[in-house]
C-alpha cells in the first residue's frame, strides 16, 4: 500500500433508477443502450471522486447482461473503483433490478469501465491508488491486475 492510497470505498456510488415504458423495447424489458449509458454515467461519477476532477471513458471493458429488468422495477446501480493505474481507474459496476411488488432483486448486469483522469487540457494526470476494506472489495482488487493484463493483450491484437 502506497503512502497517497485511499480506500476504494470512498468512490462507491450509488444510483436508484425506475424502470419506465419509454426505456424499454417491445418485450417490456429495458434496452441494453439504456443500461450502457447508466453504466457510464455512474463509471464517470465514481471515477471523478476517485480523482477529484474531470474523467474521459477510456473504454467499456465487459458488460455481462446476466438478466432482464422490466417496466416497473427498480434497478439499483452501483459502482466502485476497483484499480488503479498512473492516470487510469478501472470501475466495477453491478445492476440490481427489484420488482416492487414480489420483492425479488436479481443481479441484471455487471461491467468493468476504464476512465482515465484528464487536467483542464485534457491530458492525462495522476490519481491516487487505492487500498481494499472488505473481503469483496479485495477480491475486486485482487484481480485487477489480471483484469489489465487481459486489456493490454486486446490492445496488442488491435494493432
Amino acid at each position: 500500500m502506497t503512502t497517497n492510497a485511499i480506500p476504494m470505498s470512498q468512490s462507491r456510488t450509488v444510483q436508484t433508477r425506475l424502470v419506465l415504458p419509454p426505456d424499454t423495447n417491445n418485450h417490456n424489458s429495458i434496452f441494453g443502450g439504456r443500461v450502457l449509458a447508466y453504466i457510464d454515467e455512474i463509471a464517470a461519477i465514481t471515477a471523478m471522486k476517485h480523482a477529484k476532477g474531470h474523467v474521459v471513458t477510456a473504454s467499456i471493458d465487459s458488460v455481462d447482461f446476466l438478466s432482464a429488468a422490466h417496466v416497473g422495477d427498480i434497478l439499483e446501480i452501483e459502482s466502485i473503483v476497483s484499480s488503479t493505474g498512473r492516470s487510469s481507474m478501472e470501475v466495477y459496476v453491478r445492476v440490481i433490478s427489484r420488482n416492487i411488488e414480489t420483492g425479488e432483486e436479481k443481479l441484471t448486469t455487471e461491467s468493468f469501465v476504464t476512465m482515465v483522469a484528464v487536467d483542464d487540457d485534457g491530458k492525462p494526470k495522476a490519481v491516487p491508488a487505492i487500498f481494499p476494506e472488505t473481503d469483496a472489495e479485495k477480491r475486486l482488487f485482487e484481480t485487477g491486475p489480471a483484469r489489465r493484463e487481459h486489456r493490454k493483450q486486446k490492445r496488442a491484437l488491435a494493432h
